[in-house]
């Protein structure tokens, strides 16, 4: 049976078309998954004191026919009920496999020319980092690229995270994630 599937494998490597497509996937160099998120990418406000820098991001492998990307950050443990809605911007195009430090910021330079930069539950757009209450057990951040069917959304910056999300899921082709870590004492 070994001999079997070890000339199965073999024949997929020979074969074009065959093997295995790579899987799309999310990294970045400062934040590691499951690890806390560090000072730099913390908010800076409601009685958080980090510098407020959206992370650097890359992906990979997004699947064929991909059109446009977006990228989320939600905080699943935030006490409202639904969560909390850190960073979403999308509309950015084909070619661009990655976002800079500090692309959160929607009077920068950072983001990708003709992204758009939508409404975050802290009630502007951009990157807004980990603030969580004191006391709270580490929250989940979820950083999610979404490989879209769709060059762009005619969505405005104004539009909710929720609306945007919405829009997202129904013209994913992919999505990939990693989650980081943070709390206060």
């Amino acid at each position: 049976m070994r001999l079997i599937w070890t000339g199965i494998l073999f024949a997929m490597t020979l074969i074009p078309g065959i093997s295995a497509a790579a899987e799309f996937q999310l990294t970045s160099p400062t934040i590691k998954p499951k690890q806390t998120i560090g000072k730099a990418h913390v908010f800076d406000g409601f009685g958080c004191t980090g510098d407020n820098v959206s992370p650097e991001l890359r992906w990979a492998n997004a699947p064929k026919g991909t059109k446009s990307f977006a990228v989320t950050v939600y905080d699943p443990d935030a006490p409202t009920g639904s969560g909390w809605w850190h960073w979403v911007i999308f509309n950015i195009p084909p070619d661009i496999t990655a976002l800079a430090a500090d692309a959160g910021k929607p009077s920068g330079p950072g983001a990708p020319q003709g992204s758009v930069q939508s409404m975050t539950d802290f009630g502007e757009p951009g990157y807004g980092g980990p603030c969580p209450p004191t006391g709270h057990k580490p929250h989940r951040y979820i950083f999610t690229v979404y490989a879209l069917k769709v060059e762009q959304f005619s969505l405005k910056s104004a539009t909710p995270a929720a609306m945007v999300g919405f829009y997202l899921n129904q013209n994913a082709l992919a999505k990939a994630s990693f989650t980081g870590r943070y709390s206060r004492k």
